[in-house]
């Protein structure tokens, strides 16, 4: 096919229902890169010749060196089949985990996607996290397997081994797609059961249990009930589907079982559906017979795809690559009927020779698109369910939404192109253009005509001067050629001048021009017609579309300047729209709906992602889903000072640019690069130095994130023995020293508790710090959406605002409490659900603050699940209560260790008094207050509250206290009054911010009373290597601090794959180390885990005879745990406790130290 003139294109935009959204999604390395060259090829773009060599989706020149793609980058394609045109918008994205999260900006402008799987690999890590993405956000996918070519040149594997081991990949793929889908299943089965009981609980009591008691015997749960009415057939990867296609992408051949049926039927006469469903299965031909029969295996047959697919391909490898027999050659060119150049037979590789063959043959083009638009989607195919899932944004269900946007959810199913139809566009990225690439900058061919009227400017003009040189020759001679020359030199000097004085601004000018960085928005049209020029709103991800309509008089606003001030919500026209053609872009006038493509000008308005529409009606669409999560920072200065706000603005047009990566400026007031890993950093780091900043800029050592936790005291010694007597009055000798080393004002009792006063002795309080358990610690922070959606609804209560919450979020909030109570069981952790006060670091952390102050009931953190709002405590109480939320904030930001977030730590406050202050005016009230100090005061401010959930503990705790002050009950009440409104003016003054400070230390003198420990970021570590090498791989690993998990080796071939985890901080430069050590035969995938508590005490000392023994009296040995404590101190410019000389015993002169 002849390359497709941008107008042919402009016309396909227009037939919705011939559009193919498609992204290409797989492992690192096995061939999307070169399956997009085929595919660009067969458009004319590039040279056949050149596809799998020339890359030209990778239009970056690091990922030209590295071979990797880093971007997602989209093309059209025009394909005919029939009397069908279609158009295909092709979307090429990365493969390496650091990258994952531009293959999220692909998915979710896609409606379906080629899944590609390396027939040597298999189904790698990578391949398993694409599909989910793709399963997440509803697009179906169709499977490539590629690379056949190697089972033949690399593996030498026969045909019937292949078939089985090409069997084996398709199980493997299917097995990830089932695992997808039957979990879905059971999670919609659990939300029907939920239902069900909610519609049971409001028939009454009675008829719920007469229907229960119904049943009779004991229930069993039915795993695989609600999966077998379920039918997902079309879910699965299968040959006879025609959704699976058999490639070699860098030999330019692929084909599906369709194309040889119909090849075959002809040969053969059997028809064609008969073929589709025997060639892929247990079939075999009975040439007696002339049956195809059933059971190839039992009966020792070749099956039907090695008789009548693999073997012609299996013999035409052998008489080109392995034997190059030119006679067999000619024979198999005869007999296909292909036309082979004669340079091409002559060629000196084969694999010239070959491609030349197969692209005719079996061409890969052809049967890759003839897949796409026969089994991926339309955009006027678009689930009901997806469209709700795009607009239900955060906790909103889509019914809560307003009518007007409800409405919208028909013109994302129509995907109309009518003038009527709202426009709603997705941004998923913005990407960085240079200038120079910008259609309107670039140099367009001439055509015929405007080389001909140049032409004859050129000859009109050069006729003008011969002309005019002939008349001056001829009137004055020597004396005008005097003047000439002196006028000329004149001139002459006057034009340099000139040019020497004008010459800077252009300059400047230009380069100003082409130092500008231009960003086009990635997009999809989902409804409506884009065209250049309109106007616009953008909607921010926290847009609320309920907001704005109310603000906006009815939402029947066009999109103009003049409007009322709207949170998250903007004007702007469309500058420019870009048809994105892999490298280059072209101008579009207008874009109709179901289309990918490029708008520029919308830098002001969109930092990473955005929804646009022309009716403020329309919702933001739910956010991305990111797999991999930004964890290696680095802290970036520029080389010469001066240079920093260069810098500055670099680094902000970095976070633009850059889908992952997070930029921040540290209260140190450093700069820092959040990144996925180790290439994504080299990567930022260069576009910063290259292309946003251009400045020489230096980046510190990774700063590695620890956090802090505490843990149960251990049961064994530092050599393993039991911990004895000794050792326990040794660890009660230091407690004893701790205590004393202790400030004025606190004190540490042996079983943890801190009481600690403040300065005013105003208040005091006792905390103890208690570890959580490992699987509450997990589930905390997983769920740190969920927690922060339940500190928002509870601030909108305290400030006397309503807050709609999906339904879903309010099932997964149950869930996480009844899960959170499985885990705190036991006599410690009685009721611990019900009094969490907090949780932490930002309210949302994986810590928590309990509540065990006798007397105190208040507010549960759980108020949207417990459906009434509870009594307000008084004024005064409810503001020191924020003062002891916000001092435990502060301490579990940063940990006494290494000022580092503290993680699985549960801070119980046990005691918390206050004094009344002296304004009180009856010295009775005063005496009475001076008896009983604190606990008074807490009586006053505690008013009963009436709270369902603490029902009991309230009324006994208001008993106690009606019965203590019952004989001063009236001068108490009146005290009360008098005393509330100057605590609740003096909530932010010194009493608040003392407070505060309390509570902050009394944290950290209660972390320090437990055993601390030490918690590292973990990557897990998924390598494939080959025998050879595993011993180098296990060495480089376990130099590392690394752990195996898992080791296997891959069916059917000779590759290992090793599962193991390795902490971040000595991950950086291990992926080199590994190829270097494996001369290049592994190579290793990082992606953030978990985070693990480091075994060793960072401050330990030997104390028991056994250690003395095994340690030394210094005890000097290694100790991981705290070279980085100190590691990290240093960095932050803390304290750090080292002994630059230690023991010196003799001292030597340079001249002697021989």
């Amino acid at each position: 096919m002849g390359h497709t003139s941008l107008e042919k294109i402009i016309q396909l935009q227009k037939k919705t229902a011939n559009i193919r959204n498609i992204c290409i999604l797989a492992h690192v390395d096995h061939g999307k890169t070169t399956l997009a060259d085929c595919l660009v090829a067969s458009n004319g773009i590039i040279s056949s010749r050149l596809a799998g060599k020339l890359r030209y989706m990778d239009s970056r020149e690091d990922e030209q060196i590295r071979g990797i793609t880093m971007k997602s980058s989209a093309i059209s394609l025009h394909y005919a089949s029939g009397d069908n045109e279609y158009l295909i918008n092709l979307i090429d994205s990365p493969g390496h985990v650091d990258f994952s999260s531009e293959v999220s900006t692909a998915v979710r402008l896609c409606d379906g996607a080629i899944v590609v799987v390396d027939a040597v690999e298999g189904v790698c890590p990578q391949t398993q996290v694409v599909l989910r993405q793709a399963w997440l956000e509803n697009i179906r996918p169709v499977l490539v397997i590629n690379k056949i070519d190697r089972l033949i040149v690399e593996l030498k594997l026969t045909s019937q081994e292949a078939y089985k081991h090409l069997k084996n990949i398709l199980e493997q793929v299917n097995a990830v797609t089932g695992s997808l889908f039957t979990s879905k299943v059971l999670e919609e089965r659990a939300e029907k059961e939920a239902e069900a009981e909610a519609q049971a609980q409001q028939q009454g009591p009675s008829e719920a249990s007469s229907s229960s008691g119904g049943g009779g015997g004991e229930q069993v749960y039915d795993w695989s009930a609600g999966l077998e009415e379920t039918d997902d057939s079309h879910l699965y990867f299968s040959p006879d589907q025609g959704n699976v296609v058999f490639a070699s992408a860098i030999d330019g051949w692929g084909f599906c079982i369709r194309q040889f049926a119909q090849m075959y039927s002809q040969k053969m006469g059997i028809r064609s559906d008969v073929l589709l469903k025997t060639l892929w299965g247990d079939y075999y031909l009975n040439l007696k017979a002339k049956r195809i029969m059933k059971g190839a295996q039992s009966k020792g047959k070749k099956p039907l795809f090695v008789q009548l697919v693999l073997d012609n391909i299996w013999s035409l490898y052998d008489a080109v690559v392995t034997r190059r027999d030119k006679e067999k050659v000619e024979k198999v060119v005869a007999s296909l009927g292909v036309k082979v150049a004669t340079r091409d037979l002559r060629h000196s590789d084969p694999k010239v020779l070959l491609s030349a063959i197969c692209s005719q043959w079996l061409p890969l083009s052809q049967a890759v698109l003839s897949m796409v638009c026969e089994k991926l989607p339309s955009p006027l195919d678009m689930a009901a369910e997806r469209a709700e899932k795009l607009m239900s944004v955060g906790m909103r269900r889509f019914d809560s939404l307003p009518e007007q946007t409800q409405e919208l959810k028909r013109a994302f199913l129509e995907c109309s192109n009518e003038d009527t139809a709202p426009v709603i566009v997705f941004v998923s990225k913005m990407f960085a253009v240079d200038s120079k690439a910008l259609p309107q900058n670039k140099q367009r061919p001439l055509t015929q005509e405007e080389i001909a009227q140049r032409r004859e400017l050129a000859r009109q003009r050069h006729a003008e001067r011969l002309a005019a040189n002939q008349d001056a020759e001829s009137s004055e001679s020597a004396h005008a050629g005097a003047i000439a020359q002196t006028g000329g030199s004149d001139l002459s000097a006057q034009m340099e001048a000139l040019d020497v004085r004008s010459a800077p601004s252009t300059t400047t000018a230009a380069e100003e021009e082409e130092s500008r960085e231009h960003f086009v928005a990635f997009a999809r049209v989902y409804s409506g017609v884009v065209r250049r020029g309109q106007r616009v709103f953008v909607l921010g991800p926290k847009y609320d579309p309920t907001r704005a309509l109310r603000t906006l008089s009815g939402g029947s606003l066009a999109a103009d300047d003049a409007l009322p001030a709207v949170p998250h919500l903007a004007c702007t026209s469309l500058d420019s729209l870009y048809l994105l053609m892999g490298r280059e872009l072209e101008e579009l006038e207008q874009v109709p709906s179901g289309n990918v493509l490029g708008i520029g000008g919308l830098e002001e308005f969109i930092l990473k992602s955005a929804t646009i529409s022309s009716t403020p009606a329309c919702p933001p669409f739910t956010p991305l889903n990111f797999e991999a999560t930004p964890i290696v920072r680095v802290a970036i200065e520029p080389k010469h000072p001066s240079e920093m706000p260069k810098l500055v603005r670099g680094m902000k047009l970095l976070n633009q640019a850059d889908p992952c990566a997070e930029v921040l400026i540290q209260e140190s007031g450093e700069h820092v690069l959040v990144t996925a890993g180790e290439v994504h950093l080299q990567r930022c780091l260069d576009d910063l130095k290259e292309r946003f900043a251009k400045i020489e800029i230096s980046a510190s050592k990774p700063i590695i994130p620890f956090r802090e936790t505490v843990i149960r005291p251990p049961k064994v010694d530092m050599v393993n023995e039991d911990l004895g007597r000794q050792q326990k009055v040794a660890v009660i000798h230091q407690v004893k020293e701790e205590q004393a080393k202790c400030p004025e004002g606190v004190q540490v009792d042996s079983t943890g508790l801190v009481t600690l006063t403040t300065p005013n002795k105003m208040a005091t309080i006792g905390v103890r710090a208690v570890p959580l358990p490992e699987e509450a610690t997990r589930l905390l922070e997983e769920n740190g959406e969920l927690i922060r959606t339940m500190e928002q609804f509870n601030l909108s209560l305290k400030e006397g605002k309503t807050m709609d919450i999906n339904q879903k979020i309010l099932e997964s909030i149950q869930d996480l409490r009844e899960k959170l109570e499985s885990h705190l069981k036991g006599h410690k952790w009685r009721d611990a659900v019900r009094r969490i006060w907090s949780f932490g670091p930002r309210r949302c952390g994986p810590n928590i603050l309990l509540n065990s102050v006798e007397g105190y009931q208040r507010p549960s953190v759980w108020q949207c699940l417990e459906g009434e709002r509870h009594q307000a405590v008084t004024a005064a109480l409810r503001d020191y209560d924020n003062s002891i939320v916000s001092g435990f904030q502060l301490a579990t930001l940063s940990g006494p260790m290494c000022e580092e977030p503290l993680m699985g730590v549960c801070f119980v406050v046990e005691r918390w008094e206050m004094k009344a202050p002296s304004r009180l005016d009856s010295v009775d009230e005063k005496e009475e207050l001076g008896a009983e100090e604190g606990s008074s005061a807490s009586r006053q401010q505690s008013s009963p509250p009436t709270d369902e959930a603490g029902g009991e503990s309230s009324g006994e705790a208001d008993g106690e206290l009606q019965g203590a002050s019952e004989p001063d009950a009236s001068p108490s009440g009146a005290s009360h009054n008098r005393w509330r409104p100057d605590a609740s003016a003096d909530c932010y003054g010194p009493v608040s911010g003392q407070l505060i400070a309390a509570m902050k230390e009394a944290c950290r003198y209660g972390f320090q009373a437990r055993p601390q420990r030490l918690m590292a970021a973990m990557y897990t570590c998924d390598i494939m290597a080959t025998a050879e090498v595993l011993g180098r791989v296990y060495a480089v690993l376990s130099k590392r601090e690394g752990r195996v998990l898992s080791e296997e080796m891959k069916e059917g071939t000779e590759v290992f794959i090793i599962n193991a985890v390795l902490p971040v901080a000595e991950s950086f430069g291990f992926a080199d180390e590994i190829r270097k050590r494996t001369s290049g035969l592994a190579s290793p995938q990082l992606m953030f885990s978990h985070w693990e508590v480091i075994a060793s005490d960072p401050f330990w000392v030997p104390t028991t005879e056994e250690e003395y023994l095994h340690f030394g009296e210094k005890a000097d040995s290694a100790n991981q745990a705290l070279k980085y404590v100190n590691a990290v101190r240093r960095r932050k410019g803390l304290y750090v406790e080292e002994k630059i000389v230690e023991h010196g015993e003799k001292q030597r002169t340079l001249g002697k130290n021989k």
